[in-house]
């Protein structure tokens, strides 16, 4: 019995164990960098990521979408996103200053050489035991800003977060996590969702400046659709100049939806991933301080409404664009229907004046034809004789008009018959 395995088996089992991070215990530090990459963007990136393992010690084979190295003592977590792909380095421990980019040199300095993309999002992770979360061991203050500090509890109040969410001076934000009860894969489960909230709703934001950006234009549109559309009603109006203008006009809006509709589609999709994380991590509230759902939601929703409003607004202008232009072509329509009516009377009149001609050119007709033939009648008389010429000829005038008109009439009628 042969078994043929269908060609994407090993791709999508492969695909079920990616995303993830190792097993991890407090304390122990983490950076992850997010680089924007586009969707066509491979060659450079697997070049880098083929870089670095010859550096490094292959934890994880490397494939299309993951891999896991070790250098010197770090752990590189790599992930090729559709668009995008994060670098996580993890190692134990905890230095004075858990914020420190120091503590990864030199391998942050490999890992910024030939980096591709462009950098969206990097923080800093601080994974502290239970015991050193209470001041004076660890002072809030001196790592966030006292007045954006989210503290909440998640996993159930298996664990505490913090973090401002600001970019420091250092290029990148801070994020402390205390355990408070995790076991096994749950530390490395916890973060990863954390990270995955936050770098799905950076990329979900990228929608917002390009809906900003456009939204004057679409207003423009907008007014001058209106315009036409008043204009079309106005008989005095003229439909050809009012055609161009409303070709370019779904012209321009036909650019603006090719040059938007991925971003705005793919913020959406960010979106909904970003919402399921942070449903997904079971948040509980710590009094005193903003939490992470309501820090999230708070900007995240209103920039995500503000994409789809200007979606909603592209779509509608673009149907109002299509009512117009086929209002438009009604009316000229219409026009060309009663052109063709007045050609056609036009037609129909000079068809019945050629047809009066005409019959007067057959009765002129029947009079020449008459005239040769009573001549070769006569050419005939003169041949025989003891026949009265002029009275033979003028007997045959009256027969030889009746036949020709007659004749002409039988042939008349049956072309048209």
């Amino acid at each position: 019995m042969t078994i043929h395995d269908h060609p994407l088996r090993g791709a999508l089992s492969a695909e079920m164990h990616v995303r993830r991070l190792p097993r991890m215990a407090a304390p122990c530090r983490m950076m992850q960098v997010v680089v924007v990459l586009g969707e066509t963007n491979t060659d450079a990136t697997r070049a880098h990521i083929e870089a670095l393992k010859r550096l490094s010690t292959v934890i994880v084979p490397l494939s299309a979408k993951y891999a896991v190295l070790l250098m010197d003592g770090v752990t590189l977590v790599w992930e090729r996103h559709t668009e995008f792909a994060t670098y996580t380095l993890l190692r134990p421990g905890m230095t004075e200053d858990p914020f420190s980019p120091a503590d990864f040199d030199p391998v942050r300095d490999r890992l910024y050489a030939g980096m591709p993309g462009e950098i969206i999002r990097s923080t800093q992770i601080a994974l502290v035991a239970g015991d050193e979360w209470d001041p004076p061991r660890l002072d809030l203050t001196r790592w966030f800003a006292a007045e954006a500090t989210v503290v909440c509890d998640v996993a159930g109040g298996l664990a505490r977060i913090a973090s401002d969410f600001r970019l420091n001076a250092d290029g990148y934000g801070r994020l402390l996590v205390q355990d408070r009860g995790l076991q096994h894969d749950e530390a490395g489960q916890l973060i990863l969702r954390l990270q995955e909230l936050g770098n799905y709703r950076n990329m979900a934001l990228l929608g917002l400046p390009l809906a900003q950006r456009l939204t004057p234009s679409v207003s423009q549109l907008e007014a001058r659709l209106a315009e036409l559309t008043h204009a079309v009603s106005e008989r005095s109006s003229q439909d050809d100049q009012l055609l161009d203008e409303l070709s370019f006009l779904s012209a321009e809006l036909a650019r603006l939806v090719a040059e938007t509709r991925y971003r705005m589609s793919a913020t959406r999709a960010y979106a909904q991933i970003s919402e399921d994380r942070l449903g997904s991590l079971n948040i509980g509230v710590v009094r005193g301080y903003q939490s992470l759902d309501d820090f999230t939601e708070r900007r995240l929703i209103p920039a995500v409404r503000t994409c789809d409003s200007f979606s909603a607004r592209l779509d509608d202008l673009s149907r109002r664009a299509a009512w117009t232009s086929d209002l438009l072509r009604t009316r000229i329509d219409i026009a060309l229907a009663r052109q063709n009516r007045d050609l056609l009377t036009s037609m129909d009149a000079r068809t019945h004046l050629q047809l009066r001609l005409q019959q007067t050119v057959e009765g002129l007709s029947v009079v020449a034809i008459s005239y040769y033939m009573v001549a070769l009648i006569g050419h005939v008389i003169d041949a025989v004789p003891g026949i009265p010429h002029d009275i033979a000829l003028a007997a045959t005038v009256p027969v030889v008009v009746a036949l020709v008109a007659f004749a002409l009439y039988r042939m008349r009628r049956h072309l048209m018959g």
